[in-house]
């Protein structure tokens, strides 16, 4: 699959940074061209792989942003786009659509710039292309508070139904808690980022050879057709880089090879698609919840096993209660891990939005009776007892 990706707002601009990373560790090609999008000049100056000319500052001559941010407040993150979206526009003039299959908006949902402004993004792309547009959004976790909450439940309505699907990334489900935030910001976005160029880079031309069991950008779309909201999980392991000699024309071969060895590769797969899905997801769901479900098995060729792979698949139908079930390979000779890339589609099972969404009800509740409290201790403060006193006008 070949991407346009945006980056809105700080976290979405450092993920798409870190895809850029992944892509240039493990010669990927996926993201074709990349913009960031944020209301804050310092953020923007922040990112090492994505281009200079391909930073977009909005809300620069808006009186509540002024070039430094929205404070977290999604209701100004929006109108900063609204405002400035003949700008988002010319930024995508240079997009030779015809190059990409589908275009990514990546976004915090928990602050102000990602969560207001990636919905108006999202809307003037779909206005702009006929391309499928996803939307990738991470959820805050508990401990950050009630107001990034609140602003992850409004925004995530907003993503869910302009999109052709979301995927979501919670934070509370990764990061660990003998980190720093920074330390654990970081390393969040590193897996995120390993878990969406291994899974959507699939298929692709590049100086890896061509896969037995062929996934394109067709299987991807289709498998992300259901809309809805999506999670995806991983896991790898190391292989010895010997193991990487082998060609296209004996990945397969059954008869110089000892029977115990390619028991031993279908077991190494099964159990690794098993572990994708069984470890963290990058938002917690229920698997037999989901529509659709595509796996990638990505690494040494000679890692690879038909055996293996017919195996995961059946298991997973059985699991997901789903025949919509797509197994493919990604050679990758000079890998030293061989990875499984899982996505499930459509997930209606996700409690995590749930407690989301009861945390935004409480904090808007909480906000609402705080205001009013506000406001009459205010009367109170610069009113006389008895209100004699007039003000002047």
């Amino acid at each position: 699959m070949k991407l346009a990706t945006i980056g809105v707002g700080n976290a979405g601009s450092k993920i798409v940074d870190r895809m850029l990373e992944f892509e240039s560790q493990t010669d990927r090609n996926l993201c074709q061209h990349v913009h960031a999008i944020n209301t804050a000049r310092t953020d923007l100056a922040k990112p090492d792989y994505i281009p200079e000319d391909r930073r977009v500052l909005i809300g620069d001559t808006n009186q509540k942003a002024k070039g430094h941010g929205v404070g977290g407040d999604v209701e100004v993150g929006a109108e900063v786009a609204k405002a400035d979206i003949e700008e988002i526009r010319r930024a995508f003039d240079d997009v030779d659509i015809h190059e990409v299959d589908a275009l990514l908006v990546v976004a915090g949902l928990g602050g102000g710039s990602g969560s207001g402004g990636g919905p108006v993004v999202i809307e003037t792309l779909q206005e702009m292309y006929d391309e499928p547009v996803y939307g990738l959004g991470v959820l805050p976790g508990k401990y950050e508070g009630g107001r990034p909450a609140l602003n992850a439940a409004r925004s995530l309505q907003s993503f869910v139904t302009k999109v052709d699907n979301f995927i979501g990334f919670d934070n509370d489900a990764w990061r660990a808690r003998e980190q720093t935030i920074e330390e654990g910001y970081e390393q969040m976005n590193r897996e995120l980022a390993a878990r969406l160029v291994t899974l959507l880079a699939a298929g692709e031309t590049d100086d890896s050879e061509v896969a037995e069991n062929a996934m394109d950008s067709s299987d991807i779309i289709r498998t992300l057709d259901t809309g809805g909201v999506s999670t995806i999980g991983y896991a790898a392991t190391e292989v010895d880089n010997d193991a990487a000699t082998g060609g296209l024309l004996d990945r397969w071969s059954t008869g110089d090879a000892a029977p115990e060895d390619d028991s031993s590769k279908a077991t190494k797969i099964q159990g690794l698609v098993r572990r994708a899905v069984n470890s963290r997801l990058t938002v917690p769901a229920e698997i037999s919840s989901a529509d659709r479900v595509l796996v990638v098995l990505s690494g040494p060729p000679s890692e690879f096993s038909r055996k293996g792979i017919e195996s995961a698949r059946q298991w997973l139908e059985q699991e997901a209660d789903t025949v919509e079930v797509l197994v493919g390979d990604d050679p990758r000779r000079k890998s030293p891990q061989l990875a499984a890339a899982v996505l499930l589609s459509n997930v209606t099972e996700t409690p995590r939005i749930d407690e989301i969404q009861n945390q935004a009800v409480d904090a808007q509740e909480k906000i609402a009776e705080q205001e009013a409290v506000r406001e009459e201790e205010i009367n109170d403060l610069i009113t006389d007892e008895n209100d004699d006193l007039d003000p002047v006008v």
